[in-house]
Formats: C-alpha cells, sequence, structure tokens
C-alpha cells in the first residue's frame, strides 16, 4: 500500500481538482481527547493556508432547523416589498438592522442583486454600547410575518455563535496558541451579524450580473449555510471554483481581521455569487467576529514568526499589516461603502 501524502499535499491536490476540504468539527465541540482536537486543527491549518475556504461538517446545528428557517425566509421574501420595507434599515438606526430590498447593498461600489435581512446579537434600550450609541449595537426589526421567523433566527444565530466558538478553537490550536487564546483577547464578547439574503432569479438582461461581486469578509470567521441552488465562487491558487451546497455542511472561511492577527499567514480569500439556477438563492452567513471595541494586534511570538513571509498581492490591493485601530473601526470603513446612504452604519 502507498503511504497517504501529507495533509498539505492533499489539501492543494483538492483544491487544483476545484474542490474545497471537508472538516469534521465535532472533537472540538464535544471531547476532551487532544489527539483528535489536534488532528482538526492540522486539517484547519492546511485549509487556511490552502485557500482560506473549506467546508465544515459535525457543526451540531440541526437540519431540522436550517430547513424551517428556510421556509420562513422564503415566506418573507415572497411578502410585497412595502410590507418588507416596514422594518427598512433606514428604521433601524445605528444598530445597522432591518430589511434591504435589491439594489440596495454595494460591492466595489457596485449594487448587488439581491435583497436581505440583516440581524445582530439583541442588546436591550439600557445596554451601555446602545446607551452610548455605538453604530452596529442595540436591537433586531423583527417582521410581524411570518410568526416564527424571530424563534428561528435566534435559535440558529445560537448554534451558530457556538460552532463560532469552536472553530476559533481550532484556529487557535491550528497556530500553536493555547485552544482560549482568542475567546480570552477577541471573542468572549464577539460581534456577532448574522444575515439572510435572497438572491432573485435574474431576468434575461441580467443574466450576467453579480448577485455580489468578488469581495473578501471583514472580521475573523464566517459560516455560511445555503440552499439547493448554488452560486458561490471561491478564488483559489487554481482560480475560480464553485463552492457548491453539500449536505449536513456549513462553509466556512476567514476574514481580513484573522489574516491582520496572523500577518498574512491566513488569507482571506475573495469570493462572489452568481445565482444562475433559475430559481430564488437564499444563503444564511452568520460573521463571528472580534468585539467591536478590541484592538487588533499581532498574534503572539509564535504566529507572527509563521506569518513573517512576504505578503502576496490582495485582490484590492489593501496592505492589512498596514492597518491598525479597533475591529469597530475596520468595520465601520467598510459599511461606510456597502451602505453609504445610512452614513456609515446609522
Amino acid at each position: 500500500m502507498l503511504p497517504r501524502p501529507p495533509l498539505s499535499a492533499r489539501l492543494l491536490t483538492m483544491t487544483l481538482s476545484g474542490r474545497l476540504p471537508i472538516i469534521d468539527i465535532a472533537p472540538l465541540l464535544g471531547t476532551t481527547d487532544e489527539s483528535a482536537r489536534q488532528r482538526v486543527a492540522e486539517e484547519i491549518h492546511g485549509a487556511c493556508r490552502q485557500t482560506g475556504f473549506f467546508y465544515v461538517s459535525g457543526h451540531g446545528i440541526p437540519e431540522t432547523l436550517l430547513g424551517e428557517l428556510e421556509a420562513a425566509s422564503r415566506a418573507f421574501f415572497a411578502l410585497p416589498l412595502e410590507r418588507k420595507m416596514s422594518i427598512s434599515m433606514s428604521k433601524g438606526g445605528s444598530a445597522w438592522r432591518g430589511y434591504f430590498p435589491v439594489g440596495g447593498e454595494l460591492t466595489s461600489g457596485k449594487p448587488d442583486l439581491k435583497e436581505g435581512l440583516y440581524f445582530g446579537s439583541e442588546l436591550p434600550a439600557e445596554d451601555p454600547r446602545v446607551e452610548a450609541g455605538i453604530p452596529l449595537h442595540g436591537a433586531n426589526l423583527w417582521p410581524d410575518e411570518p410568526a416564527g421567523l424571530r424563534s428561528l433566527v435566534e435559535a440558529y444565530m445560537d448554534r451558530a455563535t457556538a460552532c463560532g466558538h469552536a472553530v476559533a478553537e481550532g484556529i487557535a490550536l491550528a497556530l500553536g496558541l493555547d485552544a482560549q487564546y482568542f475567546r480570552r483577547h477577541y471573542t468572549a464578547d464577539p460581534t456577532i451579524l448574522f444575515r439572510i439574503f435572497h438572491y432573485p432569479a435574474p431576468e434575461e438582461s441580467e443574466a450576467n450580473a453579480w448577485g455580489v461581486g468578488e469581495h473578501s469578509d471583514y472580521g475573523f470567521l464566517t459560516m455560511l449555510a445555503q440552499d439547493a441552488s448554488g452560486g458561490l465562487q471561491v478564488k483559489t491558487p487554481a482560480g475560480w471554483i464553485d463552492a457548491p451546497p453539500l449536505p449536513g455542511t456549513l462553509v466556512c472561511n476567514i476574514g481580513d481581521m484573522l489574516d491582520r492577527l496572523t500577518g498574512g499567514w491566513f488569507r482571506s480569500t475573495p469570493h462572489r455569487v452568481r445565482n444562475a439556477s433559475g430559481r430564488g438563492r437564499l444563503s444564511f452567513p452568520l460573521f463571528f467576529d472580534p468585539d467591536f471595541g478590541a484592538e487588533i494586534q499581532p498574534l503572539p511570538r509564535r504566529a507572527v514568526e509563521l506569518g513573517s513571509r512576504e505578503a502576496e498581492q490582495r485582490w484590492d490591493g489593501a496592505d492589512l499589516r498596514a492597518w491598525e485601530g479597533t475591529y469597530g473601526d475596520y468595520l465601520l470603513a467598510k459599511v461606510s461603502k456597502v451602505f453609504p446612504k445610512l452614513g456609515g452604519g446609522s
């Protein structure tokens, strides 16, 4: 029997063949078996080095919950526009929550062919951050119909946030850090932003339009559930490849802040969406990001040494290593370009 190729070689082979790796993260959620956790960490390290994208199975989110969330979401987006606009983002204030119509969000200055609902951690009016008017903190705007959407969104956010903490532990182990490093320094109170996006079936004149154009995510970690329509594409060393939905998995990718923290050792990978399915497409990204006020500093010496290589040219020409500040600073600068009419998220 021939020896099995090393993990890095196997991952590169998968990438060159147009496939993203699938990683079972169950050991990060429910075991104290350190050898099993380290094996998962090794796989995460290889995936973050090769593509910055991978599928996760064993994430603990019930398929029934996802099915009910998808059905409720389709019911909402099927409503007349005036009823959806009753919770428009313009009514969400600085919390940056609510509904936006098709064309209401920009990517690289161009309108996206999608509509969506924006949610985040539910905070009461007496929370000090809400009282201080800190952007992106506050209460969600919930539609009157369908009646069950709120409970489904809250249940999904809880489960996906737990998954985010688990993957963050795997990333810490992959970098030779203590498993709780990110929780202690950045994600004890993470910035949680959850989106439900609907990409309508394009008209004939829109056949080549992008549902969302090329971009990288802003924060630490994104976990994406998607319906059966497909359309997500990822830029890899082998070129653009499809990341179709796989039963029982989420698509996971790293964002700009993890790229910054590791000095480019892990890269935030460009991706885009085109809905060519001929029907409406739903996606459910949850952004598991650093605390809004956390100062983004390079990781301890072990990770900095890993990331000391010359950074490759980013898709947008930016140099994340030259950026300094809090995660909130970075996020608000990006938000102001996505929703310019909201005044930087207000």
